[in-house]
């Protein structure tokens, strides 16, 4: 029984998007010294991860169940069809700032201090698409504090390079939400629901997430000017375009219909080439 409302409970967080952010803060973390961090840094940060995206997915889905509970594409999820009760995610939530708070407390003074501005990133964005369509930034704030957070977690310090990854990382998030936000765009316009395609129609909402990834690029590869990084971070930034672009071509204001797999499969991908060349990178150097 246990077992079972557990793998709902993981099911309806998506854990496995969790891909999204964890490989970006092991490149923050790696590019602090400019090598692999050590093992008790590397795993506190994995659960520190788990622990924040945990947090955030659970709120967003117990404050938000009235709403998917009326919405055709969500009404399937966990707590919309009572597989969960409320006060079981909230449980599940509560531990998982508690796993945050103990990861902070593991790693550096400076992360835990700046632990009440994780909390309130990773709790507001369900609240902010109630009035304002910035909801995707502030989604993007929440995961671009992956890079930021390893960085500071290990150095316990803040410096310009992982400011500039974690900015890229929020216009990435914030453009790949835009063209997802554009599946609910019927609905966000009857339930009154605040997001750039219910504010600006599909066509310029998706002219937006373009302009957002267009930032995201830039913002990576500058990184590289920053740490003087070597040809395969390069490499991987500009494979990073190439998906972003793809991605792009993928979505139609007329046709959203392979949406999901720009949402998911290439988006996995990009984080994890961007983890996998900075990694190759650090062992491999060849300046530029």
């Amino acid at each position: 029984m246990v077992l079972n409302k557990f793998k709902i409970f993981l099911e309806m967080i998506k854990f496995e998007h969790t891909i999204f952010a964890l490989p970006f803060a092991y490149v923050g973390a790696i590019l602090v010294n400019k090598s692999f961090p050590s093992w008790h840094n590397f795993i506190w940060i994995t659960l520190a991860m788990v622990g924040a995206r945990t947090a955030a997915m659970s709120l967003n889905r117990v404050i938000d169940r009235h709403i998917d509970a009326v919405n055709p594409r969500t009404a399937v999820r966990a707590l919309p069809k009572g597989l969960l009760s409320a006060a079981e995610v909230w449980l599940y939530a509560l531990l998982s700032f508690g796993l945050l708070l103990v990861a902070a407390y593991q790693l550096s003074p400076l992360a835990l201090k700046l632990f009440p501005v994780a909390v309130f990133f990773l709790s507001i964005y369900s609240y902010v698409k109630r009035f304002s369509w910035t909801c995707h930034i502030f989604l993007g704030i929440a995961l671009g504090l992956a890079p930021l957070g390893s960085w500071i977690a290990i150095s316990n310090s803040l410096s310009l390079a992982p400011v500039l990854l974690g900015l890229g990382v929020m216009f990435w998030v914030a453009g790949f939400d835009i063209i997802y936000a554009c599946d609910d765009y019927n609905f966000d316009l009857k339930a009154g629901i605040y997001s750039i395609p219910a504010r600006f129609g599909i066509k310029k909402a998706l002219q937006i997430s373009s302009i957002f990834h267009v930032l995201a690029s830039l913002l990576f590869l500058s990184v590289a000017l920053i740490m003087n990084l070597g040809v395969f971070y390069l490499l991987g930034g500009l494979i990073a375009v190439v998906i972003l672009f793809y991605e792009h071509s993928l979505v139609k204001p007329h046709d959203l219909s392979r949406a999901g797999v720009a949402f998911m499969n290439l988006n996995g991908t990009l984080s994890m080439v961007m983890f996998s060349f900075t990694l190759l990178d650090i062992m491999f150097p060849y300046p530029l």
